[in-house]
C-alpha cells in the first residue's frame, strides 16, 4: 500500500470536458472516434439490436471516407481543434483560478470519446493531490447527450477507484451573466471589425425532437441563451432568429432546421447574415466546416453572403467567465484537517 495520498497535504482541481475528436484526420481514426460517439446510448437510444447493424455495416463503412477531407481542411498543427484550443483553456482557466483564489488549482482536460480520455485526466488530478474535483462539462446548455454523457463517463471511471474523491458536477451554465457578455463581447468585436450584418442567426447543435418530448431540458435552454443574448445585444426581434444544426438520420429533430432557417432569410430578402454558435465552447467541425463552410456556400447561393463569428475558444472574456462558475463551486481551500487523523497517522506507520 502506498501511503503518499493519505499524507499529503490535498488540494482542489478542476475537470473540463468536451465531446471529442478524431486522433488524426483520417477513415481509420475517424472510423474508431464514431464507433465510440455513436455506440453511446445517451446519443443514441435506438434499440442495439436494431442500431448495431446500422452502425456496424453501413455508417461505419461510409461515413469515415466522407468525414476524413472535412477534418483535414479544419486540422491544425497542433492537431485537431477542439484539444488544441482546449488545452489553451485549461492552461487560461489554472491561472486565473490560481490568481484568484490564492493557491494553485490543477485544471486537467478530457475528451468524452477519444483523447485525452477522461481516465487519464483523473489519474493527472490524483497525481497532484486533488481531493476536491469541480467537473465542467463545456456544453453551456444541458443535454443528455452531451454534460450527462460526460458524467455518465467520470462517475463509470471513479467507480474502479477503492479512495474517491469528492465530486462537484456544473449541469449547465446557459443563463450564467458572465457567459452571456462574452457571447455578447464576441459579437461585438465581429461587428467593429467587419461591420453589421442585417441579421443574426443563432444556431445550436440539434438533438432528436423525441428527446425533449421525454423531458431533455436542451431546447428551453438554447432558447433562454438566444433571448438573454439578443437582449444584451439590443436586437429587435426581427434582426435575429435561431436554428438547430447537424441533424442525422430520418428522425425528426428540433426545429428550426438551421438551414431551412437560412432559406427562409433569403426568401425575406435578407442579404448579409452573421452566424454564431453559442452551444460551441470551442471551434471544431461542426463550426469550421458545417456553418463556415457548407452554410456558407449554400447561402451564397441564394443571393446572400454569410459571415461566422467565431465560437469563444480560449478569447479572455471566455476563461474570465467559466473560472468564474468554477470559483462559485470551488469553495475554501482544503487542508489536512479535513481528513481522518486517525487514517493518517495509522497509515504512516505501514510500509508500501
Amino acid at each position: 500500500m502506498n501511503n503518499a495520498a493519505h499524507t499529503t497535504t490535498p488540494c482542489r482541481g478542476v475537470l473540463l470536458i468536451n465531446l471529442g475528436t478524431p486522433e488524426a484526420p483520417t477513415p481509420k481514426a475517424i472510423r474508431s472516434y464514431l464507433k465510440e460517439f455513436l455506440s453511446d446510448t445517451r446519443v443514441v437510444d435506438i434499440e442495439p439490436a436494431l442500431w448495431w447493424p446500422i452502425l456496424n455495416l453501413i455508417i461505419l463503412n461510409t461515413r469515415p471516407k466522407k468525414l476524413a477531407a472535412k477534418y483535414q481542411a479544419i486540422w491544425t498543427a497542433e492537431g485537431g481543434p477542439l484539444v488544441a484550443i482546449g488545452k489553451r483553456q485549461a492552461a487560461g482557466i489554472a491561472s486565473r483560478l490560481t490568481a484568484q483564489l490564492g493557491t494553485s488549482v490543477p485544471v486537467a482536460l478530457a475528451m468524452r470519446y477519444g483523447t485525452p480520455a477522461i481516465e487519464s485526466a483523473l489519474a493527472e488530478l490524483d497525481a497532484a493531490g486533488v481531493r476536491r474535483i469541480v467537473v465542467l462539462p463545456l456544453f453551456p446548455q444541458y443535454s443528455a447527450t452531451t454534460t450527462a454523457a460526460a458524467l455518465d463517463a467520470v462517475f463509470a471511471a471513479l467507480s474502479r477507484r477503492r479512495w474517491l474523491p469528492e465530486i462537484h458536477t456544473i449541469n449547465s451554465y446557459h443563463d450564467d451573466a458572465g457567459y452571456i457578455d462574452a457571447l455578447a463581447t464576441s459579437v461585438e468585436t465581429h461587428w467593429s471589425q467587419h461591420g453589421r450584418a442585417q441579421h443574426l442567426l443563432l444556431s445550436f447543435h440539434g438533438i432528436p425532437q423525441r428527446y425533449f418530448d421525454l423531458g431533455d431540458p436542451y431546447y428551453c435552454h438554447c432558447h433562454k441563451t438566444a433571448r438573454l443574448l439578443a437582449t444584451r445585444l439590443a436586437l429587435p426581434d426581427d434582426a435575429w432568429s435561431m436554428g438547430f444544426q447537424s441533424r442525422f438520420g430520418r428522425e425528426e429533430w428540433l426545429k428550426p432546421y438551421t438551414d431551412v432557417e437560412l432559406a427562409a432569410l433569403a426568401a425575406r430578402g435578407i442579404r448579409a447574415v452573421d452566424v454564431i454558435a453559442p452551444g460551441f465552447a470551442a471551434d471544431c467541425l461542426e463550426t469550421l466546416e458545417e456553418i463556415a463552410v457548407e452554410y456558407r456556400d449554400d447561402f451564397l447561393q441564394l443571393g446572400g453572403t454569410l459571415r461566422y463569428v467565431p465560437a469563444l475558444n480560449d478569447t479572455p472574456s471566455h476563461l474570465d467567465a467559466l473560472s468564474s462558475v468554477l470559483v462559485r463551486v470551488l469553495g475554501a481551500p482544503l487542508n489536512a484537517a479535513e481528513f481522518d487523523q486517525t487514517l493518517i497517522a495509522r497509515s504512516a506507520t505501514q510500509t508500501d
